[in-house]
């Protein structure tokens, strides 16, 4: 059965979705089956992986979207697409998202649609990664809630870099006391790095003294243009700038998540 992580900060511009879509990409290059499940409204994974909300607003039966999955309970099988990657897979997203926050409200289980929706398919991949928006909404509430194997929580290394930590910990505790009691915190990335600051260098001593030892992933991503410019290209930065910083902070970054997960190569091709 796959690993399930939601990757979340309540922060905006942290690189939330620059992790997932190039750990996810490095993780079928090691030979995994992946599937990025996008539940922010700005369908910024969904854009980086080469989707575009005009082609598919352009087709005469356009396929559901994680909003159709989690709203009206479509099955979330009809709402995956294939990439680039033949081994990596996502559930779209779409503006129309924005407005789910309102609609979950009176719907039954609302906190744990997502998490009833995955039993379907993950049998099929071997990670399963979340883009969270930058809330603590009940979309971000789903994603904890589905992620039984651990939140990846991005810092930047900037100013004010661990204000609203406290609030995004106080929401994981109550989603591990009420909702998902297997929730814990799988690890802490510090992005944006620039080695040639003293502000960067403090607040990576700061992340560390304010997380248990542990919990800090080794890997600290650079500011790199190149994983900024990767997106605009519908591309991760392994095929974008495979030798680039960027690319090697990723790569390293996804092996030591490896290291912490353990899970074996898929035997069989993907779905």
């Amino acid at each position: 059965m796959a690993l399930i992580y939601c990757v979340a900060n309540q922060k905006g511009g942290v690189g939330k979705t620059t992790t997932v879509v190039n750990v996810g990409d490095y993780l079928t290059m090691r030979g995994h089956n992946v599937l990025v499940v996008d539940v922010d409204p700005q369908a910024n994974a969904t854009s980086s992986l080469g989707m575009r909300e005009k082609e598919r607003s352009a087709s005469a039966h356009p396929a559901p979207t994680i909003y159709e999955v989690l709203v009206s309970e479509q099955p979330i099988g009809q709402a995956i697409r294939t990439t680039r990657r033949p081994r990596l897979h996502v559930v779209p997203s779409t503006p129309a998202l924005a407005g789910a926050e309102v609609e979950l409200v009176g719907l039954t289980g609302r906190e744990t649609r997502l998490r009833r929706a995955l039993t379907s398919i993950l049998q099929y991949y071997d990670y399963v990664l979340i883009d969270t928006p930058p809330s603590l909404g009940l979309l971000t509430i789903n994603a904890l809630t589905a992620s039984r194997d651990g939140v990846i929580i991005p810092v930047q290394c900037e100013y004010l870099a661990l204000e609203g930590l406290s609030h995004l910990l106080h929401t994981i505790d109550l989603v591990r006391q009420r909702l998902n009691p297997q929730l814990k915190i799988a690890g802490v990335v510090l992005t944006m790095y620039d080695g040639r600051t003293r502000l960067s260098q403090e607040v990576v001593q700061e992340v560390k003294k304010f997380f248990r030892a542990g919990e800090v992933f080794q890997t600290i991503v650079p500011r790199n243009v190149r994983l900024s410019e990767a997106p605009s290209f519908g591309e991760t930065i392994f095929t974008y700038s495979p030798e680039s910083t960027g690319a090697m902070a990723y790569a390293a970054l996804a092996e030591e998540l490896l290291a912490r997960a353990k899970q074996p190569v898929r035997e069989r091709g993907v779905r």
